[in-house]
């Protein structure tokens, strides 16, 4: 508890210091030492000249206690002190209330000013101006003018604050003036025809055509979800421009050239790369010559400001069935296949790397072990991983694959469980291949994705040779 205080001899008075600060406030230095009693103290934490004089009057006129006194008059003072508090704290919320509505409205202004304002944003000021709302309650009040313009149904939402029903009365207030009528059973459906018809809710003819699918840059990350895909039907886009790993050790990954990673599975030859080369646009497999710097935005833009380019990328996918897709570029790259990508195929998995270098190469790298090459069977459906800090554990169907710990000898043990926590035995392959129910890992970073290709191979696998049966 802090004792009041008395100035030491030789000392400003606190009037002085308060002219002193009002004449230099950008030289005011904040103090290690909390004094309520001195208004420095509260200026240097960001409070106004005014408010800083009377928190400190207010704290010499109710001071601390000395801890020796009995508890009750210890709270009793501040009790005393809290409600002295009370009207300049309900000042301060005030006023920072008041600041608050004033820059929301005056942004609101600056819009209709410039003209770029919005419909719903005349509704805010048209709430103040016609019905003298504050900011919240002509915020609700344009929410309700919005619904009905646009053709949506009457829906209020509730946020249980103390002042719900004044939001209510103000949204019914701006359906109503927006054309809703909530008695009228068709209300909805005459309010969106209109609002189909409506001239600025056409598109203009600057604009360039929506597309019904996803834009590519909002595509999900690759994850084991999906069911592997025959190379065959996968389809990845990269770029020209070189993308490394700066930390050392780690592969390297380019968005020219395949990675050694990418080579060493068998079947990718079959698969379809497209390449976004800065110069010729879209181009089938591997650019003839790669760079480190990106590509520029004015390039970029000229790309997508030709059609040509959105035909050569049909033309390259002609007559290809795809059902995996992955988008590997970033940035202007991106920003390109966004703007052709109808010329993309409709497929159920499309995806993209994203992120940082080192997700961007596991994005890679998952998406990548979901490849096969359609000459034996696998198991589909998305496995469900277990936490790793327990034994990290994965299940798909009946199978279970269970991270054991060190091998016998060097590596790590991958026990593959059939229904009951028995070992997988006696399963096979399609081609009559015993499958063993145990995988030794070298590397641990392995382990997942050596977790994986197992469990795919007993969910695919026959137990014609079981030797239980």
């Amino acid at each position: 508890m802090l004792m009041p205080t008395t100035p030491p001899a030789g000392t400003a008075p606190a009037g002085s210091i308060l002219c002193a600060l009002q004449a230099r406030p950008h030289q005011v230095v904040r103090r290690d030492t909390f004094d309520p009693t001195d208004a420095t103290c509260w200026l240097t934490r960001g409070r106004s000249i005014e408010h800083a004089s009377e928190l400190a009057r207010i704290w010499r006129a109710f001071p601390d206690l000395p801890a020796t006194a009995p508890l009750e008059d210890r709270m009793a003072r501040g009790r005393e002190r809290i409600g002295a508090m009370k009207p300049l704290n309900d000042a301060i919320s005030a006023a920072t209330e008041a600041e608050r509505q004033a820059r929301n409205f005056a942004l609101m202004e600056r819009h209709l000013a410039d003209g770029t304002i919005a419909d719903s944003e005349l509704a805010v000021l048209q709430g103040r101006d016609e019905h003298g709302y504050d900011w919240d309650i002509a915020v609700a009040y344009a929410s309700g003018w919005t619904a009905a313009h646009a053709g949506w149904e009457h829906r209020f939402f509730a946020d249980g604050s103390a002042r719900q029903a004044a939001k209510r009365d103000a949204y019914d207030l701006g359906f109503a003036d927006g054309g809703g009528d909530q008695a009228d059973l068709f209300d909805a459906a005459r309010r969106s025809n209109l609002a189909a018809l409506r001239r600025d809710n056409q598109p203009s003819a600057t604009q360039p055509t929506p597309i019904a699918r996803p834009a590519p840059s909002s595509w999900p990350k690759p994850s084991d979800h999906a069911r592997p895909t025959r190379w065959s039907r996968r389809l990845l886009i990269v770029s020209d421009a070189t993308i490394e790993e700066v930390t050392p050790g780690l592969m390297r990954v380019t968005g020219l050239h395949l990675t050694e990673e990418v080579r060493a599975r068998a079947g990718t030859e079959a698969m379809t790369i497209v390449t976004i080369d800065r110069h010729a646009g879209f181009v089938a497999g591997n650019c003839p010559a790669e760079t480190s710097t990106p590509i520029a935005a004015s390039r970029a833009d000229e790309i997508i400001a030709s059609s040509q380019h959105g035909e050569t990328l049909r033309t390259l996918l002609a007559g290809i069935e795809i059902d995996d897709v992955l988008i590997a570029v970033q940035g202007d790259y991106l920003r390109i296949v966004d703007a052709f990508a109808g010329a993309l195929p409709l497929c159920a998995n499309m995806e993209r790397t994203q992120n940082s270098l080192l997700q961007q190469r596991a994005h890679l790298r998952c998406w990548l072990d979901r490849g096969y090459s359609g000459q034996t069977n696998v198991g589909a459906g998305h496995i469900r991983w277990g936490k790793a800090i327990k034994g990290l554990t994965g299940k798909l169907g009946e199978f279970t694959a269970r991270h054991v710990g060190p091998a016998p000898r060097r590596g790590h043990l991958i026990r593959i469980e059939a229904e009951g926590g028995q070992l997988a035995h006696g399963y096979a392959t399609s081609s009559g291949e015993p499958i063993a129910p145990e995988v030794i890992v070298s590397n641990k970073t392995n382990i997942r994705r050596e977790m994986a290709a197992a469990l795919r191979a007993f969910g695919g696998a026959t137990r014609l040779m079981d030797a239980c049966t």
